[in-house]
């Protein structure tokens, strides 16, 4: 008799360890409503040889101190810190040209910065049936939600775009449902989630920056047209919310901060920048890939390609024949908190 309760002791603790898991594999949508939409409808830009290679970039280890010929006098020294140039092409033994009249050691430089061909995408006029996201990192989506990355899964590169089919709340974090038992933790994603027009957005371009998912979403109107990952300030830096116009375009600019400090940073020709809050800018980024994660100094972060295309899409907002027309509007927010 005890050798038969003990039995259905065994079975009923079998049964509630196995529910759980019978039913995290049953949750989100079917294997037949994923094979109608089986990957976001979008059309990412193609990066653009000529725009990413029109430089030579380079990284200086070394204290920047730059001369007004190969061995000549210094003309200015700022010291070791992150700090970029670009080079001309010109060369005299161990002596690199930045410009007609400056030189630096080429003793201290980088091989060839490698630039990031990470791109956006622009989105259709219907909009997405199923909100978009992109891996944050390499990795296996969990067989359920809530589980370990399993074998079974296909291999994910970061920046794979995914759809959400289904979210599930465990233990206070949101997964989502990106394929057939496949599942994805919150924080290994950036999602595309669209807004309503704030009211005082005064053009009818306009760009949103969520600073929690780190994207940015391009509208017209109230249609959004674009999206794409950034990366906004650290928290040291953070980047201001707010509405703002941008109010300064430059093709080419050079950026520099934090002078004579240990986060000193100086970097030439930053490309396709828009200033809209003092010296913070919409710009283009060749020195990092870390797009989706904080990384700046105040600024909002793009690949090259979509600095290049939110630049000339946003080229006519300003009506220059009407005065105090207003450039594009920038809205920055924070959809959630980090962790």
């Amino acid at each position: 008799m005890k050798r038969q309760i003990w039995q259905l002791i065994i079975i009923c603790v079998a049964l509630f360890t196995v529910m759980p898991i019978m039913a995290q594999t049953q949750q989100g949508v079917s294997a037949d409503v994923i094979a109608e939409y089986p990957e976001p409808n979008v059309n990412p830009l193609v990066p653009d040889t000529n725009l990413l290679y029109d430089r030579i970039y380079r990284r200086v280890n070394n204290p920047l101190v730059i001369h007004d010929a190969p061995a000549g006098n210094i003309s200015n020294n700022f010291g070791v810190g992150y700090n970029f140039v670009t080079l001309n092409g010109n060369a005299q033994g161990d002596w690199a040209q930045i410009r007609n009249d400056q030189w630096i050691s080429a003793t201290g430089l980088t091989d060839e910065v490698t630039l990031s061909r990470y791109a956006g995408v622009r989105l259709p006029e219907d909009g997405l049936p199923y909100t978009m996201a992109w891996t944050l990192r390499h990795l296996r989506p969990s067989a359920v939600a809530g589980g370990e990355q399993s074998e079974n899964n296909p291999f994910l590169y970061r920046y794979t775009r995914v759809s959400i089919y289904e979210t599930v709340e465990i233990d206070g974090y949101n997964w989502y449902q990106v394929g057939v038992d496949q599942w994805i933790h919150q924080f290994n994603v950036a999602k595309i989630v669209p807004i309503e027009r704030p009211a005082d957005v005064n053009t009818d371009k306009w760009v949103s920056v969520d600073l929690y998912e780190q994207v940015l979403i391009a509208y017209e109107g109230t249609t959004p047209v674009f999206s794409t990952m950034i990366s906004s300030g650290l928290p040291e830096w953070s980047t201001n919310e707010g509405t703002f116009n941008v109010y300064l375009r430059r093709e080419r600019t050079t950026m520099s901060g934090a002078y004579n400090q240990p986060d000193f940073y100086y970097l030439e020709e930053v490309p396709w920048t828009m200033f809209y809050d003092g010296d913070i800018a919409l710009h283009g980024t060749y020195w990092h890939d870390g797009f989706g994660y904080r990384q700046s100094h105040g600024c909002v972060n793009l690949s090259i390609t979509d600095a290049h295309w939110l630049y000339q899409w946003s080229s006519d907002v300003r009506d220059f024949s009407v005065e105090d027309s207003p450039d594009l509007a920038v809205h920055v927010y924070s959809s959630g908190e980090y962790e």
